[in-house]
């Protein structure tokens, strides 16, 4: 057989990847010489917000219709990235920004006692003692909270089909003790944080290459359940409970997939939330009712969560015994 190769010598040699040997006419700006003036109507074009690459025009992703992209590009950033990370699935935790640990919260509860002592009889003043008090009981949730983070995070690695990571929103609060907890481990977790018009701080203790921040929160909150294996709600005020009722929502339709839901610290949710009164008055089932259950420590929580899925036959986790995939 002929070989039709051409000869080596006639081989054309490889350009430089980037740099010519002689530049192109549009590689330099009309000479002045030519046309008086020019240098000015240049500098124009290239100031003129019309000129900047898309991607570069904020203004121009900041139109109301662009809103589409900038949804888009909401969601993909973190979806690669977590992909990037080999995250696979998560354990939501939800909880409120003002419960903090012990000594932050006995500082409050020093101030306001200070404050109303130069003031006896200032009902304002004895109201921010009182729930300052009460903020210091349930800084007790900030303990469990840590706890169970740090639970998730040594069993992390054992998770069926990848690595399992507490998310939460985070900020401080009881999102800030779970992600606490996985870092006491040396584990890794996740914060979505949301943009607000005031300035606000993830807590330290998230992983910085898991740290996201969202311009909306309906993105915001897909990702929240994107991966979910299971969501743990503390005591909470508006979002917390925002976050609860739409996931009860979307389950209650199976709209989404069933999974553990529990609710920490039964004395307050009886009383934050009557889920018996409104099976009473017919607006949702007793089956309803059954989409949730109630907690106290972090073992129960998380071991709660385990048998529910061993009774689908589907085990969360690897026996201990079993290797790494």
């Amino acid at each position: 057989m002929t070989d039709r190769r051409l000869p080596f010598g006639r081989v054309a040699r490889p350009p430089h990847p980037v740099e010519r040997q002689s530049p192109l006419p549009a590689h330099r700006p009309k000479p002045e010489e030519d046309d008086p003036g020019t240098s000015a109507a240049i500098q124009a074009i290239l100031a003129n917000p019309g000129y900047l690459p898309a991607d570069q025009d904020v203004e121009f992703l900041r139109r109301n219709d662009t809103r589409g992209v900038r949804l888009q590009l909401d969601y993909q950033k973190a979806e690669l990235l977590l992909e990037g990370h080999g995250v696979a699935h998560t354990i939501v935790v939800f909880g409120s920004t003002r419960i903090t640990e012990r000594r932050a919260a006995q500082r409050l509860v020093e101030t306001a006692a200070a404050a109303l002592a130069a003031a006896p009889d200032d009902p304002a003043r004895r109201h921010r003692l009182e729930v300052a008090e009460r903020l210091l009981a349930n800084s007790r949730y900030y303990d469990l909270a840590r706890q169970f983070g740090a639970l998730v995070a040594a069993d992390s690695g054992r998770a069926h089909g990848g690595p399992m990571l507490v998310v939460t929103g985070g900020g401080p609060g009881i999102m800030e003790a779970a992600n606490r907890g996985a870092h006491d481990t040396g584990g890794r977790s996740i914060g979505l944080n949301i943009t607000l018009p005031h300035e606000q701080y993830p807590n330290p203790y998230v992983t910085p290459s898991l740290c996201f921040q969202f311009h909306y929160f309906a993105i915001r909150k897909l990702h929240f359940l994107r991966r979910a294996r299971a969501l743990v709600i503390f005591p909470g005020g508006y979002g917390t409970l925002d976050e609860f009722f739409e996931v009860m929502a979307l389950v209650q339709t199976r709209k989404m997939r069933p999974l553990p839901v529990v609710l920490v610290g039964e004395a307050f949710w009886r009383r934050a939330l009557d889920v018996d009164f409104l099976v009473e008055q017919g607006t949702i089932d007793p089956e309803d009712r059954d989409l949730f259950w109630y907690a106290e420590t972090a073992e129960e929580i998380w071991g709660g969560i385990q048998r529910w899925y061993e009774m689908t036959g589907t085990p969360l986790l690897r026996a201990a015994t079993e290797g790494t995939p």
